[in-house]
């Protein structure tokens, strides 16, 4: 195979022979040259594209995780925050129930419960069969939902067992002031509340109490709890302690020979009020009874049965 090159300069015509190993010698180096170089380029491009890639995606990985870290923070700080205000509140919740405990063992007390049967030291035992669909692990949301109830249900409680306090107390109270027992601790009844022969002079009259007769001395005590509405001497009562009592109620000891408390005064059921004489109009150491009733003296014999 021949190659013709013509030159315009020269007028003639030149004749190339690929055939000839000298001729195919130099074109194979020229080729060779040439993919040599362009390997060589190729390769430097390469190089050159690769590190300009791999410095812009370590840029960019780098502010992807940055930016990952930051997110993963706030949700921490977030997270944490949740959990702090549920710790909160099952504080609160956990004061409230130690509240609720403690009252309920006064009331329990109060109501004279025997503590077996209302133990507030140990939770109420529970139990019955499960489902063998299992259950769901419990969520923020879910708790946040149960706390919500859970704290109803304790104000709920704290009110009922408020108000349950208040109605024993009231009870207690309504006892305490009630008029009940003897107001001498050792004696007798010598004379009953009703119609009787007046022993002075012997006609029919009608007695408004009840005669205790007991030793010159003796203690006279209150037979409720009330204020002290009379300490002194009044006509054919002698020496005479009143004591109010509230609710209408009004109990009188009479004929002693010593108050030992003053009006105004606050006494308890048991509490001293005087000591058993023979002042007034008395035939010898006894206390006279007497239990009024809106004004009205009643029969004190009810009250000391009781």
């Amino acid at each position: 195979m021949n190659l013709i090159f013509f030159s315009r300069r020269e007028g003639r015509a030149r004749h190339v022979n690929l055939a000839h190993p000298v001729t195919l010698g130099a074109v194979g180096a020229l080729a060779l040259g040439v993919l040599g170089i362009a390997f060589v380029l190729g390769l430097e491009l390469g190089q050159s594209s690769s590190k300009t890639f791999a410095g812009g995606n370590s840029q960019h990985w780098a502010l992807q995780i940055k930016r990952q870290q930051a997110e993963i923070a706030d949700m921490r700080s977030a997270l944490q925050e949740r959990v702090d205000a549920l710790s909160m509140r099952m504080g609160q919740v956990n004061g409230q129930m130690i509240r609720l405990d403690a009252l309920g063992k006064r009331l329990a007390q109060m109501a004279n419960i025997d503590d077996r049967e209302f133990n507030f030291d140990a939770a109420p035992p529970a139990g019955g069969p499960e489902d063998g669909a299992g259950g769901i692990a419990a969520q923020i949301p879910d708790l946040t939902s149960l706390l919500n109830d859970l704290e109803a249900r304790v104000d709920l409680r704290d009110a009922q067992l408020a108000a349950l306090e208040n109605v024993l107390i009231s009870r207690q109270l309504r006892e305490q002031i009630h008029p009940e027992g003897r107001p001498v601790r050792q004696g007798f009844i010598s004379s009953y509340y009703g119609s009787r022969q007046d022993p002075f002079n012997g006609h029919g009259a009608f007695h408004k109490g009840i005669d205790f007769a007991a030793q010159d001395g003796a203690d006279v005590v209150a037979v409720a709890a009330g204020i002290v509405t009379w300490s002194g001497e009044r006509s054919g009562y002698g020496e005479l302690v009143e004591v109010n009592h509230g609710n209408g109620y009004v109990t009188r000891y009479a004929h002693n020979r010593r108050n030992v408390v003053a009006v105004g005064q606050t006494v308890q059921r048991g509490d001293v009020l005087a000591q058993v004489g023979s002042t007034g109009r008395s035939t010898g150491p006894h206390v006279h009874f007497e239990v009024l009733r809106q004004g009205r003296q009643v029969d004190p014999l009810t009250f000391i049965r009781r």
